[in-house]
């Protein structure tokens, strides 16, 4: 039992009360720790020698990703506890069907993956949950802003809801008429407080070590210029309408490039064995074409396929008179929205990018993905495969500053 919990896992408990959002790197092991405050709460204990269950523990009810309800992540992090969903009232459920446990009251939830920014269908549920339930949210990565925070703020009671929130902190800039735009935040020290109280942070050391690399792919300049000039959709014979449009096929131009290709088998050649992440469909087509023609194995995790990881396996090769291993090659292509968070694979420590994602917060979750704390590996490799092109160079800066890229606001920039 000694090393059941890491040290920063138990600090991390002793912090924790109803309503704190558990904030853990990818890989820093929330899932145990959150199920280990729920354990805690209900009468169990843990120490060095002993394992005491709990008595009367109120139904746990866990909401995840679609992924993670799938594959059983939760029931094996669970049975480290002695539970099970057959012993005790359990239910491990997605986000989309959030709504069927509104009406649920004096129970214990956690929520994994905070989904609960902005003030939607799930948001709203949630706050409907938490008015009658024990709570806590599982996050890896913190909220960018302050209406980030605001549902969790309601939940805890800080305010009544949405509007009271806005009227004491939020100033919208009038002046601008497409969509709304925040000013500024007005006091923001008070805000600090309520996030410094809910707020858990899990400080760790990770014994890896993440090197990233942006390899720099040619594109068709011609066709891009030819496509701002024109803003014209040749596929489907007809003018581009919107901005949404017009970026989609701009990074269709870049993303499809020979070059690209060329520069993603060298990588998987030379590295054995990679998760390659990918927005699009087309490019998924390109991929599998290139493998296929060059004989490597792959698997795919997206909304037509969910296949497993390619196995481990050696190869057994003749080199001169002796019998060689030769570790076998494969590629897993993991489309962003399908498969960037709920899962971990251990047995490689190569990530390609083979396009860039609009949004930070899912970079950092693919990223995670082989950054777990029990890899094998000390260095990580990240291969980011991007051009040089405004587009890809704007969705860049984007991401650097932790923020979301804006095609609208691109499309205007350079008209």
């Amino acid at each position: 039992m000694k090393n059941f919990l890491r040290d920063y896992q138990r600090k991390a408990v002793s912090q924790m009360r109803n309503g704190c959002i558990l904030n853990g790197g990818v890989g820093s092991g929330k899932s145990r720790t959150g199920i280990y405050y729920y354990f805690k709460e209900q009468g169990g204990k843990i120490t060095d020698d002993e394992f005491v269950k709990m008595k009367n523990p109120a139904d746990l009810y866990i909401i995840t990703t679609a992924r993670k309800r799938d594959i059983g992540e939760w029931e094996a992090e669970l049975a480290g506890f002695g539970l099970n969903t057959t012993d005790n009232k359990i239910v491990i459920d997605s986000w989309n069907n959030i709504k069927k446990y509104a009406n649920v009251t004096k129970s214990f939830f956690i929520f994994d993956e905070d989904k609960i920014t902005g003030y939607g269908t799930w948001a709203k549920t949630f706050l409907k949950i938490t008015k009658n339930n024990n709570w806590i949210v599982l996050s890896a990565t913190a909220g960018d802003c302050w209406m980030d925070y605001m549902t969790i703020f309601i939940a805890n009671g800080y305010f009544r809801n949405k509007t009271d929130f806005i009227d004491q902190h939020v100033e919208y800039d009038r002046f601008c008429s497409k969509y709304p735009k925040i000013k500024c935040y007005h006091n923001t020290g008070r805000l600090l407080r309520l996030r410094n109280r809910i707020l858990i942070n899990m400080d760790f050391e990770r014994s890896s070590v993440r090197n990233n690399i942006d390899i720099f792919c040619d594109y068709d300049r011609l066709r891009y210029k030819d496509l701002f000039k024109t803003r014209w959709n040749y596929e489907k014979n007809a003018p581009i309408e919107n901005a949404s449009e017009l970026c989609y096929q701009a990074r269709k131009i870049v993303n499809s490039s020979k070059d690209r290709l060329l520069n993603l088998l060298e990588i998987i050649k030379e590295k054995r064995r990679v998760i390659i992440f990918y927005n699009f469909d087309y490019e998924l087509e390109l991929m599998k074409n290139l493998l296929d023609e060059s004989g490597i194995e792959f698997t795919e995790w997206n909304g037509h396929m969910h296949q497993s990881i390619p196995k481990n396996e050696v190869i057994q090769a003749i080199d001169g008179n002796k019998i060689i291993d030769i570790p076998n090659t494969w590629a897993y292509l993991v489309q962003y929205n399908a498969g960037a968070e709920g899962w971990n694979c251990i047995t490689t420590n190569t990530i390609i990018f083979f396009s860039q994602n609009y949004s930070y917060k899912m970079m950092e979750q693919a990223s995670g993905r082989i950054d777990r704390m029990n890899t094998p590996f000390h260095d990580l490799y990240y291969y980011h495969l991007k051009s040089r092109s405004p587009i890809d160079v704007s969705i860049t800066k984007a991401l650097t500053t932790k923020r979301k890229f804006n095609e609208t606001k691109f499309v205007e920039s350079i008209s």
